[in-house]
């Protein structure tokens, strides 16, 4: 969504999260009502490969090898973006804000345009400013799908 003020402009995008190779998302949910809780957690769940792995042998399944898991796959991200297999919002913000701050060094517009985080711990606040009167906000949320 955006939108135009005096003189400003808005921009608000919603970013979906997938979970890294081999692993799935699991919402927890409030056992009263089947409906997810008012401060729900996203658990990060390793998938089990085992049928995979038993058919075709193209796979190990690390849930049941755990010993074979490759000390690098996936375990940066997990580590970067979760707290106990849980998504941490804020890790994914300030990882999120990082990117976005080193990508843009590398773009022309760079030399135009200022880019400032702007302080948020739910979701990631940027502002654009140059010599015009206009100035750019955007602000990325992020969502999972069930």
């Amino acid at each position: 969504a955006w939108s135009v003020h005096e003189n400003s402009v808005v921009y608000l995008l919603l970013m979906f999260l997938r979970p890294p190779p081999r692993h799935s998302f699991s919402l927890d949910l409030d056992t009263m009502v089947q409906l997810p809780a008012r401060h729900s957690s996203i658990h990060v769940v390793l998938e089990c490969m085992f049928l995979r792995e038993q058919l075709l042998g193209d796979i190990l399944c690390f849930l049941y090898h755990p010993d074979k898991l490759s000390r690098n796959q996936s375990s940066y991200l997990l580590h970067t973006l979760c707290t106990c297999s849980y998504l941490d919002v804020e890790k994914i913000a300030c990882w999120v804000q990082r990117l976005v701050t080193s990508a843009w060094l590398l773009l022309p517009q760079s030399y135009h345009c200022q880019l400032t985080v702007l302080p948020s711990s739910q979701s990631c606040r940027f502002q654009l400013t140059n010599t015009s009167v206009i100035n750019i906000f955007m602000e990325m949320n992020f969502a999972v799908q069930q």
